[in-house]
């Protein structure tokens, strides 16, 4: 029986200079290609600290402003989608993707110019940007555009810039306080001016969930950070160490939902989060591949996104 065969990429060399290895022709990137880019299982990361900030705010004030919950919904998906293709951009040029092990990044894959990579993050910055502005027009928190401009810095300098601190073990750092602080307390900030325990709470709650998925992310890709000379919190102190942090920054955000039942009894809801949230500590503790990490990181997101949801429903009931 005669069977059929795939054609052979085309390969090409560039003219003058022989010695430089063929290189294999690409097939054109789809909006597909682009969505990955995005990293979608990043993005329960910026919506629950939204949920979590105006679950909070309704205990202060029990008017829903829901025009300022989805501005600051917009401002925290976007930034997160900006970082995310900066990210790609930062990494690809500095050959720390070259041998990732999860999906390609399109800027270390070659089948997309970097300068085009860089403009469509700092785009998703500027979107951020303007809807962050309406939100300081709607509130009159004037201050809070040099909140929005240290956010969209920091965002950049993660892993941009000569001397990213993302680079030096300082990524957890930055998720901690912008991803869970920031966004969860400026939430609630624009919507009730007020700040109670619960927000802080729930911020810090957020915060974690934020660093256990990077620790996750940065386990997963720890022996090409090392060869790449990018000193993650997770090349720094090594693979058992990340393994129990990343533990406690799960189980933490739980202990705190049990404190807040006392109160709000709603609040055990979150406990359902654990069905995400156990499977990911197994496989942390028990992978073999590093691309079995890639499933406890969405996990990882999902607990997040679960457990913002409980808690929004227990600040409102």
């Amino acid at each position: 029986m005669a069977t059929s065969q795939r054609p052979k990429p085309k390969t090409y060399s560039r003219s003058g200079n022989p010695a430089k290895r063929p290189v294999v022709e690409q097939a054109p990137v789809t909006v597909g290609d682009w969505i990955g880019a995005s990293r979608p299982r990043t993005l329960p990361l910026a919506i629950a600290p939204v949920l979590i900030g105006t679950g909070a705010a309704r205990l202060s004030d029990p008017e829903f402003h829901w025009v300022i919950a989805l501005a600051c919904l917009a401002v925290a998906v976007l930034l997160q989608i900006g970082v995310n293709f900066t990210n790609d951009y930062s990494d690809g040029v500095r050959g720390t993707d070259a041998h990732r092990i999860g999906p390609a990044r399109l800027t270390a894959s070659g089948r997309v110019r970097q300068k085009t990579v860089l403009v469509v993050g700092l785009v998703f910055f500027g979107l951020a940007a303007i809807v962050g502005l309406a939100i300081v027009i709607r509130t009159q928190q004037w201050w809070m555009i040099a909140v929005g401009a240290v956010c969209i810095v920091a965002a950049w300098f993660y892993t941009g810039g000569k001397k990213p601190y993302g680079y030096r073990g300082l990524g957890e750092v930055f998720v901690f306080v912008f991803f869970g602080l920031v966004a969860t307390l400026g939430t609630t900030w624009v919507q009730a001016f007020d700040l109670s325990q619960e927000a802080w709470v729930g911020a810090v709650s957020a915060g974690l969930f934020a660093c256990a998925v990077l620790l996750a992310n940065n386990l997963r890709d720890i022996d090409q950070d090392r060869a790449a000379g990018k000193r993650t919190l997770t090349v720094l102190i090594g693979r058992r160490a990340t393994q129990v942090v990343y533990t406690v920054f799960v189980i933490v955000p739980f202990v705190a939902a049990a404190l807040l039942a006392l109160f709000y009894p709603v609040a055990w809801m979150a406990m359902l989060a654990l069905l995400a949230a156990i499977p990911a500590i197994v496989i942390v503790w028990a992978y073999r591949a590093p691309r079995e990490l890639v499933t406890a990181l969405a996990l990882t997101s999902l607990a997040a996104l679960l457990y913002a949801g409980a808690l929004f429903w227990a600040f409102t009931w």
